[in-house]
Order: C-alpha cells, then sequence, then structure tokens
C-alpha cells in the first residue's frame, strides 16, 4: 500500500476532504496534514509538515492544495529534498512527474473541479521519471551552476 501525505489550507479544504476518500477507495494509506476546517489558515501552517515528512522517507509523495496552488507551491520548494510541481491539466501533472520526478504535486483548488483533480492525481501516480537528460537537469535544481560540471 503507497502511503500519500496530503495538505491544505482553507481553500483546498472541501477538495481535500474529497481527495481523501478518493485516494482511500483507490487504496492509498493517506496521512492528512491538515487543515480540518474550512476556517481561514496559513498554508505554510500545512506545507512545511508535509515536506518534512517526505524529506525524512515518511512518505514517496505527497499532495498539496491552496486557492491558487501558489502559496503551497513557493513554500514546499524552500526545502531542499522537495520538488513540488503545480499542475492544472492532467499533461502538466504528468509532466512535472516524468521529466521533473516531482515527490509533490500542488493542486489550485479554487480553479479546478474535483473530477479534473482526480484526473491529474491519476495521471500523476501512474506517470514514471524518465531519467536520462532529466536527472542532469534536476542535479541543477540543487547544485548552483558551473558546479555540476557545466
Amino acid at each position: 500500500m503507497t502511503k500519500i501525505g496530503i495538505a491544505s489550507d482553507h481553500a483546498g479544504y472541501e477538495m481535500k476532504e474529497f481527495l481523501v476518500g478518493y485516494l482511500d477507495a483507490m487504496g492509498y494509506e493517506v496521512h492528512d496534514f491538515g487543515t480540518s476546517s474550512p476556517e481561514s489558515a496559513d498554508y505554510a501552517d500545512y506545507a512545511h509538515p508535509l515536506a518534512e515528512a517526505i524529506e525524512k522517507g515518511e512518505f514517496e509523495r505527497g499532495i498539496a492544495l491552496c486557492g491558487s496552488g501558489e502559496g503551497m507551491t513557493m513554500t514546499l520548494n524552500k526545502h531542499q529534498g522537495i520538488r513540488a510541481g503545480l499542475a492544472w491539466e492532467p499533461e502538466i501533472a504528468s509532466l512535472i512527474r516524468r521529466h521533473n520526478n516531482a515527490n509533490i504535486i500542488v493542486l489550485p483548488a479554487r480553479f479546478i473541479t474535483n473530477d479534473e483533480a482526480v484526473a491529474m492525481l491519476d495521471t500523476y501516480f501512474s506517470a514514471r521519471f524518465e531519467g536520462g537528460r532529466h536527472e542532469r537537469r534536476i542535479e541543477k535544481m540543487t547544485v548552483p551552476c558551473g558546479a555540476a560540471g557545466e
């Protein structure tokens, strides 16, 4: 059983709750980092614990939601071991996994439907990192230019 972490702020709360049920039905073991209500909440309070758990190896991948997806993406990517990608359609969800080896998919809850979110998650989870030239590019995300043999 694949273990997945999920987190949202208030804007992503309703969709997160829907997705937790969907993922559970699909056989994933889901750990919900919050928020636990639609009351106003700060995305960083939920993004950091999700990122830390993935960095520690507690979860292979994660899902994050906020209104635009941008706040979560920016916060998650502050963590050295995180490659969070914002997806708004299935092709993007596939590419962030295949080309960027994203370990967290971020969804813009105010701009997509539950059905669109499910389509993106299905695509993201079925995609595999292609490696090859993409590995070199990912290495450059954490190593300053010039230090990686450029």
